[in-house]
């Protein structure tokens, strides 16, 4: 009759009743009875589940079948078995499927003749035979069953697939283990999806390396909602409609609004959202109308855009206004959309909309937003483009485009509007025109001149140099002709003008190439101009004709062309010429030999040391035999200071010249700040050596008995008093002391103040202040700048400039009045000056013996 009923035993009554449309011809429940597959008098096949009163459809079920069985391997409960004559069918019946539960036809299987199928475990059939015997066979869907390794990889796809359909998981594991290709993970963790084994999917998904749906699936794999969880996988397999409905039919359809938002389907969206969630309108429409504008939907997008506005969001509600301001000049209403972007709080709105505008050739309405949205730059170009020239004027202060500037400068030109011209021509850095305004329309050449100064401006000297060439101002026009790299023209103009001197100062502080420097020195050498000649045959390396042009050249004065003579032979570095220059200064030629400092200098300029330290110390003795001790002083300091640096040993004879004439120095320094004492004893020293100031020899000793006298050095006054008295010396003295030195002469007084004793800094033996030769160890001692007394250990410095020693507390108390270093002139700080702690360096012995 077509009905079929469940009967429970053990309570003894029907718990299940099922009415199939047409007769049940055959009924083949499974082991536990929870699910049954019956043949109808149609020769249909279905498999019932009482749990759910569900039927399920066989396909593919052919109308031969005689009957069914059904696996009894407890691991294996979906598969079954249709068998007619010739051929046994594998089925699986899926029932936790996201598709929801189907059954599907795994395989095909040939039966040996008059087989009768009667028993199926784990994929072997047990048939009977026609003589009444069983006999085994095994189903072509469970090949997997066998050793795997036998196999090739193609072999092992197939299997993969039968063993993907059979829900063999674990088997599917070890086939992709041994085919190790990303694609058969991928395959294997899809079926885990579809059948929601989301645990093993997860160690398919770890194994294959993909981070993101491990994360994924554990963040779902909990979830005890059927429907929600099967939306979830579903999602995730990117069948989205199925996803969808499962979503709906859940404890959480706002799922698939979520989802619906993440895949940026916003049409779906709206709709979604009008059933489960009509707050999330706004947004969606917003969204949804950006995606329109994108597409060129101008029309829908405005539309959504005025939709997507609640009221009470501030910062969305201005993204939908943008919008609505956009899609309204998109659309051709021009002054809606105006109105909207200049209410608008956004400063890019109004450049985005000046854009839309400006291309839709809209010039003022655009140049009015950008203006608005202080995009200057774009504003006053675009007001160029519609010729609003007040409007660019009024905006030039705050652009800052060069462009726009020169666009304006060529306008105000083209109108005879010079002044403002020359302004933006500044502005747009074009200084050729500001040059050229100021010659030829505002008469300026003042600033003209200064701006090619400024700017170095090639084609701006060029202009200036033919300005001044029109006034007859030849020297000006050479000058900016040579800025101007116009050489050639320049030499020229100098040649016909007679201007060269002019064009050669203006070339030398130019820099020029050493052709440049021949044609003026040969042009020189031409006119018979020595020294200029032997100039510029320097500077262009031809050193022996520049020589022959130096020595050639008349002597003024301070003997320039010896000087330049001298750097020629110091720079050709040359034997024969510095052979001729030194004939030259000792007179070979003309027996007039020439000041022996110009030696000195070639001596210098040649870095041959010793010869110049000999010459020093000629023109140092002939300048204190002419009275000039601080000169004599200068060169044999500079002399020393030179030797030093070039670590060459100095002579005795220069260190004790350098050391009286520097004592001589100090006597005034001490003199001049009252310190009487320090003063005689310098002056003793000096006296003693009277025989190297052959000039001021009556005035030395005058000073030597007075100061001796001032300072309680009565016996050392007489001593020099008495000298003074000699023949040769005594109607020479001052009338004003000759009275007094005479009575100190006839009443002697021998009384001394007796100098006292400090410390040898090499030995430590004590001797007197100012001696400077230690009787213990025969040492010469360094002496202090400062004093002229012999140098202490534990009170010692060095003048910063030139490394000069000098006593540490005597100096410091010299510099509050003395602003300088009395060896070499220099200024000095007190706060610059450092004591030595050690001064074992400055105690090696330096002159020569």
């Amino acid at each position: 009759s077509g009905v079929i009923r469940y009967f429970y035993i053990e309570d003894w009554q029907y718990v299940n009743e099922y009415r199939h449309p047409v007769s049940v011809r055959k009924i083949f429940p499974d082991p536990n009875g929870t699910r049954m597959a019956f043949i109808d008098e149609k020769s249909d096949g279905f498999v019932y589940c009482p749990v759910n009163d569900r039927v399920y459809e066989i396909p593919d079920f052919s109308p031969t079948i005689k009957g069914i069985l059904w696996e009894n391997w407890p691991m294996d409960k979906g598969v079954f078995v249709a068998f007619d004559d010739d051929k046994v069918y594998t089925y699986v019946f899926h029932k936790d499927a996201i598709q929801g539960s189907k059954v599907i036809l795994a395989g095909g299987t040939e039966v040996p003749y008059s087989h009768k199928p009667l028993l199926l475990y784990n994929g072997e059939l047990t048939c009977q035979t026609q003589s009444g015997k069983t006999n085994n066979i095994y189903l072509s869907t469970h090949s997997f069953l066998g050793n795997l390794k036998d196999f090739g990889p193609d072999k092992l796809r197939q299997i993969l697939t039968q063993t993907l359909m059979l829900k063999r998981f674990s088997e599917a594991w070890e086939v992709c283990s041994l085919l190790n290709d990303q694609s058969c993970w991928n395959e294997l963790a899809k079926a885990c999806l579809y059948h929601m084994e989301v645990d093993f999917a997860i160690r398919v998904y770890r194994t294959s390396g993909n981070a993101g749906m491990v994360m994924s699936l554990e963040q779902i794999k909990g979830i005890e909602d059927h429907n929600l969880l099967a939306g979830h996988l579903a999602m995730f397999t990117n069948d989205f409609n199925l996803a969808q409905d499962l979503y709906l039919a859940s404890s959480c359809p706002v799922a698939a609004l979520e989802m619906r938002k993440d895949l940026q389907h916003w049409d779906i969206a709206l709709q979604l959202a009008k059933r489960l969630a009509p707050d999330q309108i706004p947004f969606i429409s917003k969204e949804y109308a950006v995606q329109l504008e994108f597409m060129g939907d101008y029309v829908n997008a405005l539309a959504h855009y005025e939709k997507g506005i609640t009221g009470n969001n501030k910062e969305h509600d201005e993204a939908c206004l943008a919008g609505v301001a956009q899609m309204s000049i998109r659309m051709g209403d021009i002054r809606r959309g105006v109105n909207q972007a200049i209410k608008h709080p956004s400063r890019l709105l109004k450049r985005d909309c000046g854009a839309i505008l400006e291309n839709m050739k809209q010039f003022s309405e655009a140049a009015q937003l950008y203006e608005k949205g202080q995009y200057y730059d774009k504003a006053a170009s675009v007001y160029i483009r519609c010729k609003n020239w007040a409007k660019v004027g009024e905006l030039l202060p705050h652009v800052s485009s060069p462009k726009i500037h020169l666009q304006y400068a060529k306008a105000k030109e083209a109108d005879g509007r010079y002044k403002e011209a020359v302004i933006a021509y500044e502005h747009a850095k074009q200084w050729d025109n500001v040059i050229r305004l100021y010659l030829d329309h505002l008469n300026n050449p003042e600033k003209a001149v200064h701006v090619v100064r400024e700017t170095q401006s090639l084609e701006g000297a060029k202009m200036v140099a033919r300005f001044f060439l029109q006034l007859g101002d030849y020297g000006s026009a050479i000058q900016f002709l040579v800025m101007s790299k116009c050489n050639n023209e320049a030499f020229t103009l100098a040649q016909q003008h007679n201007k060269m001197e002019i064009y050669a100062d203006i070339i030398s502080s130019e820099g020029a190439t050493n052709e440049d420097y021949q044609s003026i020195a040969l042009y020189f050498e031409a006119e018979k101009k020595h020294f200029q000649a032997g100039k510029f045959f320097l500077l262009c390396g031809q050193y022996g004709r520049a020589l022959r042009h130096f020595l050639k050249s008349p002597s003024s004065e301070d003997n320039l062309a010896i000087e330049m003579a001298i750097e020629t032979v110091g720079r050709a570095k040359d034997e024969a010429l510095t052979n001729q220059l030194i004939d030259y200064l000792m007179g070979e030629g003309d027996g007039m030999p020439q000041d022996a400092k110009y030696l000195f200098r070639l001596y210098m300029a040649l870095k041959q040391y010793r010869e110049a330290a000999r010459t020093a110390i000629i023109i140092a003795r002939e300048e204190q035999c002419s009275g000039n001790y601080r000169n004599a002083h200068d060169v044999l300091f500079s002399m020393y200071s030179e030797l030093k640096t070039q670590k060459i040993k100095i002579s005795s004879e220069m260190a004790t010249n350098l050391m009286i004439l520097h004592s001589y120095i100090l006597v005034k320094v001490h003199v001049k700040r009252g310190d009487h004492m320090k003063g005689a004893r310098m002056l003793i020293r000096v006296a003693n050596n009277i025989s190297k100031f052959p000039s001021h020899i009556v005035p030395i000793l005058t000073s030597t008995v007075i100061e001796c006298h001032r300072a309680g050095l009565k016996n050392s006054a007489f001593s020099f008093a008495a000298m003074l008295m000699r023949p040769e010396y005594r109607n020479k003295i001052d009338p004003k002391y000759k009275k007094k030195i005479e009575t100190m002469v006839r009443r002697r007084d021998t009384s001394e103040t007796e100098e006292p004793t400090t410390a040898c800094p090499y030995c430590a033996f004590q001797l007197p202040e100012c001696e400077l030769l230690c009787p213990s160890c025969k040492n010469n001692l360094p002496y202090c700048i400062a004093t002229g007394r012999h140098m202490v250990r534990d009170d010692w410095t060095v003048c910063p400039h030139c490394d000069f020693p000098a006593l540490y507390s005597e100096f410091k108390n010299m510099l509050q009045t003395e602003n300088v270093c009395p060896m070499c002139s220099e200024r000095i700080n007190t706060v610059d000056l450092q004591k030595i702690n050690d001064c074992t360096e400055y105690l090696k012995p330096e002159a020569e013996d």
